[in-house]
């Protein structure tokens, strides 16, 4: 599968995106055919440029001043009309629908009456569906993103001053990694938050993945101290050794009985821990006590620790980042003569037997546990 990592150090804007496509190889004559053909009568230009020393690819629009606002039906009637692949209509769509639905959380009103301001307009318009098509033309099915920086401080919209991030920037957002470094300015827009939180099927370390090459997208600032660019990473999840960024989350406990710790540890898995171990150890004054550790992502790392406090007596936690490696793996049926069970095989060629699939056929059939790991291991090797 083909891989695209945004790097929001800087923030991201839907120019950004576009730009970066580009300085990452995206075909820039299919890309300005495919917004042309949306309607608008805007012209299209990039140009390389540099920010803070970093090349980079600035992505323009030039259009006529229309002095009007688009509904979200009308904005979606021009992406269908456009000659673009099915696959870029339905991104597209996808996006502006994200970003309705926060601009009408915000205002309060009916998704179908929300005015797009300047997000109806023709640059935000063709920035979408240009980042969409530029994802499309290098061949990217799948989009994943880092922890975000959104500014801070407070810009000047439409309706008077407003924090950054802004409301509909903040709703696109929730529930991903975000912070704010640098400038005190807007660094993500709605629209550039709207197209991570439609596209984006990750957020967080880079993905195991072969890098084949990458662009930098510019800003249209050049801001002291921190360059004003996004960077799009290309490649391949095919032979990419895992190595990524985890969540090391500790407790030392010495007041819960063994089922409540029992009952937390099966809560950690079903939330999406990664690992949870138990360990006997002595504590001060000689307690006996047991040392919880969960292995989590970055993204979890906070509904995670939030279960430990509630399912657990512990009053605190020690957390800390550690990098995990992970042989590439696959998932091989092989044929017993007690049944079909699944394999795990490692790079190295290492083949493990899945203990669900063992223990089933185990309880199934009355064979002991151990006749039923031979024989699977017996079926892979054959």
């Amino acid at each position: 599968m083909r891989l695209a990592y945004i790097d929001a150090f800087a923030g991201i804007a839907g120019d950004m995106t576009v730009g970066a496509l580009i300085d990452a190889g995206a075909d820039t004559a299919a890309l300005f055919a495919g917004l042309d053909s949306l309607g608008t009568a805007a012209r299209f230009r990039f140009e390389k440029t540099k920010r803070q020393g970093i090349a980079a690819t600035k992505f323009d629009i030039e259009f006529e001043d229309q002095k009007k606002h688009r509904h979200l039906p009308h904005i979606v009637k021009m992406i269908e009309a456009a000659m673009l692949p099915d696959a870029v209509k339905a991104n597209a769509i996808q996006v502006f629908q994200v970003l309705g639905e926060a601009e009408a959380q915000v205002h309060g009103t009916p998704i179908e009456k929300v005015h797009f301001h300047e997000v109806g307009a023709v640059d935000s318009i063709c920035d979408i569906v240009g980042a969409c098509l530029g994802f499309h033309l290098l061949g990217v099915e799948s989009v994943h993103c880092s922890a975000i920086n959104t500014g801070s401080g407070t810009i000047t919209a439409d309706h008077g001053v407003m924090p950054v991030p802004t409301p509909a920037t903040a709703l696109l957002l929730r529930g991903k990694p975000a912070y704010a470094r640098g400038p005190e300015t807007e660094l993500t827009t709605p629209t550039g938050a709207a197209i991570v939180s439609a596209l984006g099927k990750s957020f967080g370390p880079m993905p195991p993945m072969t890098i084949e090459r990458g662009g930098f997208g510019a800003g249209t600032k050049d801001f002291p101290g921190m360059a004003n660019v996004v960077r799009i990473l290309i490649g391949s999840n095919h032979n990419a050794s895992e190595a990524t960024v985890i969540s090391v989350i500790e407790a030392n406990i010495d007041d819960s009985s063994p089922e409540v710790l029992g009952y937390a540890m099966d809560r950690l898995f079903c939330a999406g821990a990664l690992d949870v171990t138990l360990q006997p150890v002595f504590m001060k004054k000689q307690r006996p006590g047991t040392l919880m550790q969960v292995l989590a992502l970055p993204a979890d790392q906070e509904r995670l620790a939030a279960l430990i406090l509630e399912e657990t007596s512990t009053f605190g936690l020690r957390i800390t980042q550690a990098e995990r490696r992970v042989e590439p793996r696959t998932l091989v049926e092989v044929e017993t003569p007690f049944g079909k069970v699944r394999v795990k095989v490692a790079g190295n060629g290492t083949a493990s037997p899945e203990f669900d699939d063992c223990r089933e056929l185990a309880q199934a059939t009355g064979q002991p546990l151990k006749t039923i790991y031979a024989a699977a291991i017996a079926a892979y090797r054959n």
